[in-house]
């Protein structure tokens, strides 16, 4: 069985495509062998909807504020973040704060004014983290390294609860890959290892310690190779296919083959590294398991 550590069940583009929504494309993964999925919340406003599909369906969930949603968040949101993460305290659902980090990707979050504000919201996070003793899922897209600084200072070498969480969507060098194991953080990969043409993210996954690297789909984000469809194909007519958590095994098997191991091998590999990264999942991932010994 599978973990997919990054995937957003409650986005509208899955909600909208069939009846059932997330929940058909959460039995559809089930059924390909995934038996766990993180659900990172956004913002404030989409807290209990993750909330509520994690335990709907038995998977787990991360509260926080995307970079993405920092032009529209208010400082008061962090301490309604504050107070969700101290009322859900004990709810084995909640595995970590995320998705937060910082996007200098986007032409709108580099001015120097939103440079400045995401990092306000991500520092502000990383203290609930360190103060709820909970691990984080990071966006990490052209901003490894002020990430890292910021690690760092924040957390003075000391990851919450002895576990500092998961580097979402991986794709930098191999020295930042190292800067950020040696904090603790497991990688993320998904589909952008499955494209021929991401050479370096793919030496990259298939040469890290067995210890550091963990599976996602970032569903409905991040398609595989064989989802996507270029502009030109588009413009002629073609669909982009959906990515969902039902393809995490075969992004998995990719992943197997460029480590040289059997896909089984690597289930087991990056299931042991998730619960390492993510503790809380531990007692959601024994629940699976005796399902599927039961089932059996």
């Amino acid at each position: 069985m599978w973990i997919d550590t990054h995937c957003h069940l409650d986005a509208p583009e899955l909600l909208a495509l069939v009846n059932g929504g997330a929940a058909h494309f959460r039995t559809l993964a089930r059924s390909r062998g995934v038996g766990l999925c993180v659900l990172p919340a956004v913002e404030v406003a989409n807290f209990d909807a993750v909330r509520q599909l994690a335990h709907s369906h038995n998977d787990a969930y991360a509260l926080g504020i995307h970079p993405l949603y920092v032009p529209q968040a208010r400082e008061s949101d962090l301490a309604l973040l504050d107070s969700a993460l101290t009322a859900l305290a004990h709810d084995p659902h909640l595995v970590a704060v995320g998705e937060i980090g910082l996007d200098f990707f986007v032409p709108e979050l580099c001015t120097p004014a939103m440079s400045e504000r995401q990092q306000f919201f991500y520092r502000a996070q990383l203290k609930l983290a360190k103060q709820h003793g909970l691990p984080v899922l990071l966006h990490v897209r052209r901003s490894a390294d002020l990430l890292l600084k910021h690690l760092r200072e924040v957390w003075a070498g000391a990851p919450p609860g002895g576990r500092a969480g998961i580097a979402h969507a991986f794709n930098g060098s191999n020295e930042q890959a190292a800067a950020f194991v040696r904090l603790g953080f497991k990688l993320g990969f998904g589909g952008a290892t499955t494209f021929d043409a991401a050479r370096q993210l793919r030496r990259l996954a298939g040469s890290l310690p067995d210890n550091a690297l963990v599976l996602e789909t970032d569903a409905p984000d991040m398609p595989p190779q064989w989802l996507y469809a270029t502009v030109a194909q588009r413009e002629a007519g073609a669909q982009q296919g959906v990515n969902t958590p039902a393809e995490l095994p075969r992004i998995g098997a990719v992943v197997a083959g460029l480590r040289g191991t059997a896909p089984s091998a690597l289930a087991a590999l990056t299931t042991a590294n998730a619960l390492v990264a993510l503790p809380k999942l531990q007692s959601l991932w024994a629940g699976v398991s005796a399902a599927g010994q039961t089932q059996e």
